[in-house]
């Protein structure tokens, strides 16, 4: 991948985490929302999201794994509650955290070696 496109794609993706810690703040904020009504919102609008993008591909989605599904849930959870009273700034890097390890565990987990590239972007 070219290097301009790959800043670009990261900036994207930085923005996109930026943006949705704020709008949890902004729902959450002085109980506008509860958390557990919040998680629920979430959680659902993104599953519809995922069906009708398997449907606009014209694939049926794929078999679901529920252990999955239930640390999503957990994940989701703990984190509309937490954002009641951690700072901005510990509840972003927690995020940050937690993404990365649960995308870099699992080639760990399984003895396979990450490259230089991606403990950089670890670091």
């Amino acid at each position: 991948m070219p290097l301009p496109r790959l800043l670009l794609l990261t900036l994207l993706t930085l923005m996109a985490f930026a943006a949705n810690s704020v709008l949890c703040r902004l729902a959450l904020f002085e109980e506008r929302m509860d958390p557990a009504l919040f998680t629920l919102l979430r959680l659902t609008s993104g599953a519809l999201v995922l069906v009708l993008l398997c449907g606009a591909r014209k694939k049926s989605p794929r078999q679901g794994d529920w252990g999955g599904a239930l640390a999503l849930v957990i994940y989701g959870a703990a984190f509309s509650f937490s954002y009641l009273t951690l700072t901005t700034g510990t509840g972003a890097l927690l995020l940050f955290a937690a993404v990365q390890i649960s995308m870099l565990a699992p080639p760990l987990l399984r003895g396979e070696p990450l490259p230089r590239r991606q403990w950089l972007g670890l670091l």
